[in-house]
């Protein structure tokens, strides 16, 4: 089998990873929001980039990976970006409805291919913005309702759009310009997320939330719970470093739509949620353009050289990134910027 062949076969192994893992965990903390009552998600998250740092230590003491030192301001500065970014994701949801914080996900795929032609000269054809139009608006159809403006929940989605997209784009460079495994990457920046989150984690929770994680009841049943979606977060956390790395950001969010979608056809059919004509013609119109978006690119790009090889293979950061409020970890309430959100349980699956 030649290159060209195994790293095409690595990079759907990635996007496959991705989808399945993203869906297992908004599936497990829809459970933990909705029947168990456990809305911290910002804390949540903090104990999945934990537990990820531990399984990689783990794995790396058994040699499954070989540790690989480089810049540590870079990753310092990397780590500290992406859990402000999934911080400021969560207050996004928190202060606005939930069509305005869709509409701010969306923005993300335009303010990265904006990035990377402005500061790296990509090119993107006229075909690939095409079809990231269309998906664009399928995405849009399917899931943007109201569209509630606030003042500081505005500002809050843009200041999370730029952090997620300069994070994203960095995590592609930095994989690149250091030679270093999307395995190595998320080792070496694991601590400084779960630090920044650990730390205004609770705080944030409260904020949303208007409850203490502390005084939290925690049956059997919810540590159960968090467990598993803790156990699943190692794999969406390294398949999100994984999918950046053998593709691209923009890539990677056309994969999180993708998603979205799949998690709105999952809460129909088994959850039986509400489901209209608007939401089918949304999907189909989004499937449409992720599929000319996989031609294009196909066509278009010559194939890259493969990552650094490591024999750990398998995760995204919610949160995202990640394990980010895009993969269901944090949800609000539709309230007045006045007062502090409350958390819904009828708006996890949509967020």
């Amino acid at each position: 089998m030649g290159e060209g062949q195994r790293f095409q076969l690595g990079t759907v192994g990635a996007l496959g990873l991705s989808v399945i893992s993203s869906v297992s965990i908004v599936i497990c903390n829809k459970a933990l929001i909705s029947t168990l009552g456990f809305t911290f998600a910002t804390t949540l998250t903090s104990w999945h980039l934990l537990v990820t740092f531990c399984s990689l230590h783990l794995a790396l003491r058994m040699k499954f990976f070989e540790h690989k030192p480089f810049d540590s301001k870079a990753v310092m500065g990397f780590g500290i970006l992406n859990g402000i970014s999934i911080g400021l994701l969560n207050l996004s949801l928190g202060f606005n409805s939930v069509g305005f914080y869709q509409m701010t996900k969306l923005a993300i795929i335009p303010c990265t291919v904006l990035l990377e032609t402005l500061f790296f000269s990509k090119q993107f054809s006229k075909k690939v913005r095409f079809s990231l139009t269309v998906l664009l608006l399928g995405v849009g159809i399917a899931t943007v309702t109201d569209l509630q403006l606030n003042l500081l929940g505005s500002i809050l989605s843009l200041l999370a759009i730029i952090t997620t997209c300069v994070a994203q784009i960095m995590t592609n460079t930095i994989q690149k310009k250091f030679k270093v495994s999307s395995t190595q990457l998320l080792y070496q920046s694991c601590p400084y997320q779960a630090l920044i989150l650990f730390i205004v984690g609770p705080f944030l929770d409260a904020l949303l939330t208007n409850q203490n994680v502390f005084a939290f009841k925690y049956t059997n049943q919810v540590l159960v719970f968090i467990i598993l979606s803790c156990l699943i977060s190692v794999s969406v956390n390294f398949s999100t470093f994984l999918v950046i790395g053998k593709t691209s950001p923009v890539t990677y969010q056309v994969l999180g739509h993708l998603k979205t979608c799949l998690v709105l056809a999952f809460g129909y059919v088994l959850l039986h949620d509400p489901f209209s004509w608007r939401n089918i013609l949304g999907i189909l119109i989004a499937v449409v353009g992720m599929a000319l978006y996989s031609y294009f690119c196909t066509r278009d790009t010559p194939p890259k050289p493969t990552e650094p090889s490591t024999p750990f293979s398998q995760n995204e950061s919610e949160s995202d990134p990640l394990v980010s409020a895009e993969d269901g970890a944090s949800v609000s309430n539709e309230g007045s910027p006045q007062k502090p959100p409350v958390w819904n349980s009828d708006k996890d699956l949509h967020a």
